[in-house]
């Protein structure tokens, strides 16, 4: 899988420039360059059918990789103070307290404005030193589970996080796209189908 763009959303307070961020910053892409299709390739390649294939693999091999690395998976963390703990998908523990989060976008654009807003209300409220949302391209998008959140469909409320008065904190987000359309690619399994691939993090 490739990284077709890094977009920091906010960047307040010198923490992209820490040797403890740089060190994720690494972490993260290479669990998501490590991410491959099907599982046994080396490569990342989707079958062009429209709509055609599920997003569930595809992020538990991120998290697995992440794990691998120390981050904690699907962890309950209080990100934001008035709602209740639901898991995040993937928190690596800073040194001297903090932590950063990481989401990877499997459902429709209201659920992107929704783990963009968690983070930022954490950012406020001093819960994490930084976030990261991982989301198709509009190319990639073409050929998963319809509605799926996507990049060029989030572009433009990239304002309403940016003009926020973060006093530190980083808010990030990775566009991620296929390295190949392969029509010997198998399908990417969807909803109950694809859930069978949690077992790479267990």
């Amino acid at each position: 899988m490739i990284i077709k763009n890094t977009k920091f959303l906010v960047d307040k307070g010198g923490f992209s420039r820490s040797s403890v961020f740089l060190d994720l910053l690494d972490e993260m892409k290479a669990a998501i360059c490590g991410v491959t299709w099907p599982q046994s390739a080396l490569r990342f390649g989707i079958r062009p059918v429209r709509r055609g294939n599920g997003v569930t693999p595809i992020k538990y091999q991120c998290l697995s990789h992440l794990k691998q690395d120390g981050w904690l998976v699907e962890h309950r963390i209080q990100l934001v103070s008035t709602e209740r703990p639901g898991p995040v998908d993937a928190i690596k523990l800073l040194p001297n307290n903090g932590a950063f989060a990481l989401e990877w976008e499997t459902g429709n654009i209201s659920s992107s404005h929704r783990a963009l807003n968690k983070m930022a209300v954490a950012l406020l409220e001093r819960k994490i030193r930084g976030g990261a949302l991982v989301i198709p391209s509009r190319s990639l998008y073409e050929y998963l589970t319809d509605r799926v959140g996507n990049y060029q469909e989030l572009v433009p409320y990239f304002p309403i996080w940016q003009n926020i008065e973060f006093k530190q904190g980083l808010l990030v987000i990775f566009e991620i796209e296929h390295d190949e359309v392969s029509a010997e690619a198998p399908l990417i399994p969807k909803g109950k189908d694809g859930n069978a691939f949690r077992s790479l993090i267990e």
